[in-house]
């Protein structure tokens, strides 16, 4: 199956994402292939009897949410300059969504800009990190704040690779797919409740349905101006708790479940949400092994990390919450004291 991420009248940001299919590449100029040592291991020979090029380079980074950096990226590029890579070589994207954003950041910068495909290798990565061209790198003042918009010029979400996924980081991708059925379609999450995506037939249709889903999302609203800003449900809340614990407790999806779990409180206590829906929520997560709890050391602290969050402006914080399930808010008048009483529930 092919869904194409239309952008209207910007031709060139136009492009295909392939499900189930690894098709055959051939290139008439430099490639470079982009990866960590335990994809290579597992997948990077399956990828190379599929490419065809004037010259094929094998960027090798560090396995880990921890490198996700600008020391990596500065690594990347020396590479790309050491194999005389040019305007109009690619870069490939061999991996997770570390390895996706990483790439499509130095793609987007080496000789300012250069053409990026995506083959990603975990469920988190092939319903969300991999489709709509967000990439860059972490912060010590929070996740992602460094990097670009920066298309892909083909995805390929092949579920042949998800057969080596452990089932930690397999869980952490369901938190993604969850995310978006609460938010844009009930219907689905309904759905979701009454099937289990280890089934390789529902984990089919799971993965083509969340990536139909961010693709109509995306079209309409490149740059997050309004919403696709929803996809980030749960983030705000997860980015903290990322930072906080230094990207080594809990994989990004794990920290989403939770962030999902404070997101959906918060809706409850405004009266966007019923109490049993966020119940539902939360058993959804639970089923598949995610963590729903953190213990806060400081409220006060986790609270002035929301103005870090990207979506901030003007010193306000844009809450992006569930409004019931298959609807969602954009809320920026939410009272310091709500979140507040939301945050001391998860105090220690």
């Amino acid at each position: 199956m092919v869904i194409t991420i239309d952008f209207n009248n910007t031709q060139d940001k136009n492009y295909e994402i392939f499900i189930e299919t690894l098709s055959d590449m051939n290139f008439d100029t430099k490639v470079a292939i982009v990866t960590n040592p335990t994809v290579a291991a597992l997948h990077l020979e399956r990828l190379l009897s599929h490419i065809k090029a004037d010259a094929i380079h094998i960027i090798s980074v560090p396995d880990g949410e921890a490198y996700k950096n600008m020391e990596t990226i500065q690594d990347i590029l020396n590479q790309c300059f050491e194999n005389r890579l040019d305007r109009q070589s690619i870069l490939i994207a061999l991996g997770g969504g570390v390895i996706g954003d990483m790439t499509g950041f130095a793609a987007s910068i080496f000789q300012r800009g250069i053409r990026f495909i995506q083959i990603p290798t975990t469920l988190l990565a092939q319903v969300d990190a991999s489709v709509g061209g967000k990439t860059g790198v972490n912060s010590p003042y929070g996740k992602n704040l460094i990097g670009a918009f920066w298309q892909p010029s083909r995805v390929y979400c092949d579920t042949q690779f998800l057969k080596t996924l452990p089932a930690r980081e397999f869980s952490a991708g369901v938190a993604e797919i969850i995310k978006m059925a609460v938010t844009f379609d009930k219907d689905f999450f309904e759905w979701l409740e009454n099937h289990d995506i280890h089934e390789e037939a529902a984990l089919k249709k799971a993965v083509q349905k969340s990536i139909e889903t961010k693709a109509r999302v995306v079209a309409q609203d490149e740059r997050e101006k309004g919403i696709r800003a929803v996809l980030n449900y749960g983030h705000t809340f997860a980015h903290v708790i990322e930072n906080e614990t230094h990207y080594t407790r809990y994989l990004h999806g794990e920290a989403v479940a939770i962030g999902m779990v404070m997101a959906n409180a918060l809706a409850v206590s405004l009266g966007l949400m019923e109490a049993d829906e966020a119940t539902r929520i939360a058993a959804l997560l639970k089923r598949y092994h995610l963590p729903t709890d953190y213990e806060i050391q400081d409220c006060e602290a986790f609270y002035q990390h929301f103005f870090l969050d990207k979506k901030s402006h003007h010193d306000k914080i844009t809450w992006v919450l569930p409004q019931g399930i298959g609807g969602f808010s954009l809320r920026d008048d939410v009272p310091k004291a709500d979140v507040m009483a939301l945050l001391g529930g998860f105090h220690g």
